[in-house]
């Protein structure tokens, strides 16, 4: 017995190594090569800060920090509010179409940030809708900017709130009203002081989703420098690699910044919610509902009305001067990519949805089912929320330095499928992470130790126990990393090679052409296989729920 016990350990063991030591090779090394490129010279001599004071000492570079923040504060102070509001109404009033309403606040996350500001062009635009009707909008430059970022961070934030406002302790509400408190003493002494905490994530997690952004400001930013575009400008236009690490660094700023209030926030926010909690109760209020219900229709109008705009310019032949229907702009134009670039989407989010769901899924099965070596396991833990903090084009830069290096064994993955897919997998961890770590805390340990006491490997138990309970939430993680990484631009920007396009690059390059009818056509595939993806996601895991109650309702019967 023991000698199968030592020979269990050690197996943990060796695969607990093996994944710490592929999470340090993606994670670790390359954010060392971006750092240590940010003080080195052109020669690659160390320079100290001279890299850092260059930056700040030229005012067109140094102006985009400023920028960035103006239009991050804006947008993010903004889908905050809007968000709220939303969560707020499908939540605390009795308007109608709420499951509508919610899938309706989650169509940005289907496509692409360009296409956010692709859809503002054909409304806004110089020949846009709007703009034809006689109401002019300066879409290019720091208002366009904003206007897309509130789209892009808008769904984020209310998601974060619907959670929020979803747990409440219905007993609070009922005491405020024999009370006598009034609709707003309710809000401003119950409702505000419940989610304070998520109020201040959720502002930080919007801020730097729209610091971080590059597809808004590299469509419709004009000559508005950010510090997203500035990146792409010394790296991809002048080949300036140092001046791009020291962008690089920049950008973590927020991000870091995001990560420790999040950690921080999360850590205080211990709930309110107990066993004896009742469900809320919504009163009825005519002029309430009606505001809320007038609130919601207008957003999901006006998201609904940019993906209209995408189906009239992809459908019509010359728009806005030959209006006649057709499917030409479906036959892309090679040179973008053409629709060799969506199979390749395609090839590149099932690929990282497989091994991303495995790798995940295995990962946080050690971390949280392995007995002993507590300091790897704490080192693995803190490995897998670092990606919090990463944005994509960090990430993106980071494996130039690292992987695109003659001497690095591993430069051979550079310009492949396979380093997109491990970007991405890199890019989407923690999420999956925490996913699979809350699914696998609610099976019971006594698994892992009735196996071992009969003698059945461990490996069986994972494959026969663990993952059959878990099908939900690595479905959940399949679908989370599929759908993000057919929308990804930030990440991938730098690592694609012109033998291996995908389709949210190859919408930037349509429109640098002019060729936005095509671009739209290539949005309305992805946004179709992604809306698909999530309704079938839907689907299973509802079928699961059904056969799991069955099968309950079934043993209920036999044992009675």
């Amino acid at each position: 017995m023991r000698q199968r016990l030592a020979r269990l350990s050690f197996a943990q063991l060796i695969t607990l190594l093996a994944l710490l030591v592929i999470f340090t090779v993606i994670l670790i090394l390359p954010l060392f090569a971006l750092f240590s490129k940010a003080f080195l010279n052109s020669s690659g001599e160390f320079a100290g800060l001279a890299n850092y004071v260059k930056y700040f000492s030229t005012p067109s570079l140094s102006s985009s920090i400023l920028n960035t923040i103006d239009i991050s504060l804006w947008s993010t102070v903004i889908s905050v509010t809007l968000g709220f509001l939303y969560a707020y109404a499908l939540t605390r009033t009795n308007i109608r179409c709420k499951p509508f309403f919610k899938y309706m606040a989650l169509i940005p996350i289907f496509i692409p940030t360009i296409v956010h500001a692709l859809g503002l062009v054909y409304v806004f635009g110089r020949q846009g809708i709007i703009t034809r009707m006689g109401f002019e909008v300066a879409l290019y430059g720091r208002v366009g900017i904003i206007l897309s970022e509130i789209i892009f961070t808008f769904p984020q934030a209310f998601l974060m709130f619907l959670v929020a406002l979803e747990f409440t302790d219905g007993r609070l509400y009922e005491a405020a009203d024999s009370m006598g408190a009034s609709g707003l003493t309710k809000f401003f002494k119950i409702t505000l002081p419940e989610i304070k905490y998520t109020v201040v994530n959720v502002f930080f997690v919007c801020f730097t989703l729209a610091f971080t952004d590059f597809g808004a400001p590299k469509v419709i930013g004009g000559s508005f420098n950010v510090l997203a575009t500035d990146i792409y400008k010394q790296i991809a236009g002048q080949f300036n690699m140092n001046m791009g690490a020291v962008v690089g660094t920049l950008l973590l700023l927020p991000a870091v910044l995001s990560f420790i209030v999040g950690r921080v926030v999360n850590s205080k926010n211990a709930g309110t919610v107990s066993a004896k909690s009742t469900k809320l109760v919504v009163g009825k209020s005519l002029k309430r509902d009606t505001f809320f219900f007038v609130f919601c229709s207008l957003i999901t109008l006006f998201l609904l009305f940019l993906i209209a705009c995408l189906f009239m310019g992809a459908l019509s032949s010359y728009y806005p001067y030959d209006m006649s229907f057709t499917l030409r702009n479906f036959l892309f134009d090679n040179s973008s990519g053409g629709i060799k670039s969506y199979f390749n989407s395609l090839q590149m989010s099932i690929l990282t949805a497989v091994f991303g769901t495995i790798f995940a899924f295995v990962y946080a099965y050690m971390m949280e089912k392995t007995s002993g070596f507590n300091t790897l396991r704490r080192y693995g833990k803190l490995l897998s929320v670092l990606p919090l903090a990463l944005p994509g084009m960090v990430i993106g830069i980071s494996f130039i330095f690292f992987f695109n290096s003659p001497s690095n064994p591993l430069n051979f993955i550079y310009g492949t499928v396979t380093i997109l897919v491990v970007s991405n997998i890199l890019h989407y961890f923690s999420v999956p992470f925490f996913t699979a770590t809350g699914a696998l805390k609610k099976l019971d340990s006594e698994y892992e130790s009735v196996s071992e006491s009969m003698n059945i490997p461990r490996w069986k138990t994972f494959l026969r126990v663990s993952v059959p309970l878990s099908l939900p939430a690595i479905l959940e993680i399949f679908m989370y990393y599929f759908v993000n990484s057919m929308v990804t631009v930030s990440a991938v920007v730098f690592l694609y090679s012109a033998q291996f396009r995908i389709a949210s690059i190859s919408i930037t390059h349509m429109e640098e052409a002019g060729n936005f009818a095509q671009a739209a056509a290539m949005s309305l595939l992805i946004l179709l296989v992604n809306v698909c993806v999530r309704a079938l996601y839907e689907f299973i895991v509802k079928m699961i729920k059904k056969r799991n109650n069955d099968d309950k309702t079934r043993q209920v019967k036999e044992s009675t």
